[in-house]
């Protein structure tokens, strides 16, 4: 650690990006974000302050935090924080870290369901990051999220407390104690095939919870789950939003035209052009 007691905003974050230049799945952003989250700071008010003297107890807590990341933590997970959707979430170990392109699944549901009063299911809901989103942005929706981690569920519930957002949490692997339907049912479920491994940044290999990023039967096991039981728990014309991996439109897709022969599926590219995921219309 750097034993200066006296550094500047500046000055500390230009020690930063000396100490994370060679590590080449962490930049700036990683940093202003620690520096914003561990000290409550905006954007504008970090540059404000760059010219300020830091705090030697920040400076010695923005310390542990770099080397942190330089042992390649998350920034999300050393703050225990995460943005999503225009809101700022708990994040712990048991839960995914919300990703920017989850945010676009999130744009189509709201873009293409746009009655006042919906029922809807969040299925493996993780931190809540979904279903908090749905639920802000449409208040008079009832949002239901369940998954299959008891602590994943603590921390979705605390976010939910933490944003005002009534929704109401079950505990169950897809629809195994869920009986009621839905208009909407949307799902970002883990779907990494265990041999992809390879194309993955360390840090997420090392950080973020199994259970949530991989899926057997080359990643398609969970959307077949939900596949069996999509037409029992949608309502007669409710529809089926799906986070997908970069290639299994294809797959995805087809699991759920033989599940609902009669029901239109449609392919969605996020806006680097990547597979990202499908909607199913009843």
């Amino acid at each position: 650690m750097n034993n200066r007691t006296e550094m500047t905003y500046f000055e500390a974050r230009k020690w930063a990006s000396f100490r994370i230049k060679d590590i080449s799945d962490v930049d700036m952003y990683d940093v202003d974000f620690l520096l914003e989250k561990l000290f409550d700071l905006s954007p504008t008010a970090l540059l404000i302050r760059y010219r300020q003297k830091m705090p030697a107890k920040q400076w010695l807590e923005f310390q542990t935090a770099v080397s942190k990341l330089e042992a390649g933590t998350p920034p999300q997970y050393i703050v225990g924080k995460a943005d999503f959707y225009g809101s700022t979430l708990t994040v712990t170990p048991d839960v995914l870290i919300p990703r920017v392109e989850t945010e676009e699944l999130v744009d189509w549901v709201l873009n293409e369901a746009t009655a006042d009063h919906l029922s809807v299911l969040d299925i493996g809901t993780g931190s809540g990051a979904i279903a908090i989103a749905l639920k802000k942005a449409r208040p008079n929706w009832q949002v239901t999220a369940s998954d299959l981690s008891e602590a994943a569920l603590e921390v979705a519930m605390e976010n939910a407390r933490q944003n005002q957002a009534d929704i109401q949490f079950i505990l169950s692997d897809v629809f195994a104690r869920i009986s009621s339907q839905f208009d909407i049912i949307v799902s970002n479920p883990p779907y990494i095939a265990y041999d992809e491994k390879r194309y993955m940044d360390a840090s997420v290999i090392k950080s973020e919870p199994d259970m949530a990023l991989y899926a057997a039967d080359e990643g398609l096991a969970v959307y077949r789950k939900i596949a069996v039981g999509a037409d029992a728990h949608l309502t007669a014309h409710g529809r089926l939003f799906l986070e997908i991996g970069f290639k299994q439109e294809k797959a995805v897709s087809d699991i759920f035209q033989a599940a609902l022969p009669k029901a239109k599926v449609i392919g969605k590219h996020d806006v680097a052009g990547h597979q990202r995921m499908i909607q199913v219309k009843k």
